[in-house]
């Protein structure tokens, strides 16, 4: 099976990268499909904190880094590798990427690259696309919608979707909704993925003490989250793969 790299990033800040890097994880986990993820959040790492067992915190602009990343996708046995952007730095890293030949080795087929491009309801998210435009070509590009609040999206009226789309070739869509408050909060102070919140399982893989009702939420969102990406065309190659 050809391996996947996906990169979630938005140069917008605030947007909710990690939480859709955490929903690629988690949605993986649910279809038993073994998947890796780089956080570049250095030296923090958000998305290591969820997933310390597959996660490894790296540096981007790190050359022994990259190579950690990239130099593996191969010998590491594991279809799917998922790159946590950190938040600014989406167009330095595609960028990046274009240089050292990476999106050129994508377009010839060595590996399956995929851009989950997280946009809030702003204008500056809408203008980062025509920003990365240039790069998105032999891509999958998915623009991820996330409602992390209860502010209203643009709707992608004729004159909108020309401007900001009309230099992608291909561009897939999918919204994430938002999550109660209450239960994403007590997610975030477990510390667990959602799947084992919904499991009752604590970090240390103990039986959980989580509410029942938040739980139901959370459950809830990731039959929603599924359903969305049941439509992204790379995510279901991976699932046809793995089969």
């Amino acid at each position: 099976m050809k391996p996947t790299l996906i990169l979630v990033g938005a140069d917008k800040g605030g947007v909710g990268k990690t939480t859709v890097s955490r929903a690629l994880l988690d949605y993986f986990a649910r279809k038993n499909i073994l998947a890796r993820a780089f956080d570049t959040e250095n030296p923090r790492g958000s998305l290591h904190r969820f997933y310390p067992s597959i996660t490894e915190i790296v540096d981007l602009g790190n050359v022994a880094h990259q190579m950690r990343i990239l130099d593996t996708m191969e010998t590491a046995n594991v279809p799917v590798t998922v790159v946590d952007l950190k938040a600014g730095n989406l167009s330095y890293s595609l960028d990046l990427f274009e240089r050292i030949g990476v999106l050129e080795a994508a377009r010839n087929g060595m590996f399956n690259l995929g851009l989950f491009h997280v946009v809030g309801p702003s204008i500056a998210s809408l203008d980062e696309i025509g920003e990365i435009a240039k790069y998105l070509t032999g891509i999958e590009y998915v623009v991820a919608r996330n409602f992390i609040n209860e502010t209203n999206f643009f709707e992608w009226d004729e004159a909108t979707y020309r401007k900001y789309f009309s230099q992608i070739a291909k561009t897939q869509e999918i919204n994430l909704p938002k999550l109660n408050e209450m239960a994403y909060e007590q997610v975030d102070v477990a510390g667990v993925t959602f799947k084992d919140f919904v499991d009752n399982r604590a970090a240390d893989g103990s039986q959980g003490k989580f509410s029942f009702v938040l739980r139901g939420y959370v459950r809830k969102w990731c039959a929603e989250i599924d359903s969305e990406f049941q439509h992204v065309k790379m995510l279901q190659d991976v699932l046809t793969g793995a089969r």
